[in-house]
């Protein structure tokens, strides 16, 4: 089924699911995507459904249409499409394109872990881990949804009550947990699974479903992050980057050298790409 996805300034206001042949986009309330904005006219356009095939149409609008940046009369739209409208974008997203388009996203922005250091992907892994501890810690001073992890602490963990579990299951999910997910029905009960959706550039509509323990992501060299999946949540770690102090961005603020635990909606901006986290 087609969906559209409104959004203002990379940030998602509204989905529709596509299930009518017709759909008008405008200011009026008449409009089934209503867009309440002066530089949207009463009725701005209009997109039609044929069976699998949807074909977008400006209304004769003050401001125009556009796709991908182009003034478009008429347009067939395509999978990752981004409608602008005034001031707001329509991304266009299609769950029967081909699989390949899916593939080729992972394939540019998904690390296996056999692409990346060990050493780093192990520091990641222990930071998520006493974020996950800390969340669960009624400590009043203490920010429940971020930790500072350094060298000392590192080692520290190491050398914890547990050490042989840790370096078993370290070892392990470094080994395989970008390669093997986890079954819904092995999950934890109380987290709900996540995706992650490109909100920009050539990927814009894209949806990746975080389903394993440890999802890399980034471009070796330029910027790279992890998404751990515990038990209390999904955490971010920052992973390497090629500049010093150039750390991933959630909600438009750099992570640190800390793990951040996701919330439904945050915005996280990895090596030049921005992607809306959404639990469901």
């Amino acid at each position: 089924m087609a969906r559209l996805i409104l959004s203002l300034d990379n940030q998602v206001l509204a989905e529709y699911n596509m299930t009518k042949e017709r759909y008008t986009i405008g200011r009026l309330p008449d409009n089934d995507v209503r867009i309440d904005n002066p530089a949207v006219s009463g009725h701005h356009s209009l997109i039609i459904n044929i069976l699998n095939d949807s074909f977008l149409e400006d209304l004769n609008s003050t401001n125009g249409t556009y796709v991908n940046g182009k003034l478009i009369k008429k347009h067939a739209l395509q999978h990752g499409d981004v409608i602008t409208i005034g001031h707001h974008q329509l991304r266009f997203s299609d769950q029967q394109a081909p699989e390949t388009e899916q593939d080729e996203f992972e394939s540019t922005m998904v690390i296996p872990s056999g692409q990346q250091n060990a050493e780093q992907l192990a520091k990641a892994e222990a930071a998520a881990d006493m974020a996950a501890a800390a969340a669960t810690q009624p400590d009043e001073g203490a920010v429940a949804t971020s930790v500072m992890l350094d060298d000392e602490d590192a080692e520290a963990l190491k050398q914890d009550a547990e050490p042989k579990r840790h370096a078993d299951t370290m070892a392990e999910t470094v080994a395989t947990g970008t390669a093997a997910g986890i079954s819904v029905e092995n999950a934890p009960n109380a987290l709900p699974l996540a995706k992650l959706q490109v909100l920009s550039g050539a990927f814009a509509g894209r949806e990746l479903e975080l389903t394993k323990a440890l999802t890399t992501l980034g471009r070796p060299g330029v910027q790279v992050a992890a998404i751990t999946r515990r038990a209390e949540g999904y955490f971010i770690v920052h992973v390497e980057s090629g500049k010093t102090d150039d750390f991933p961005l959630v909600n438009g603020k750099p992570i640190g050298q800390q793990a951040r635990e996701l919330h439904d909606h945050d915005v996280v901006q990895l090596a030049g790409v921005k992607m809306g986290f959404f639990a469901d």
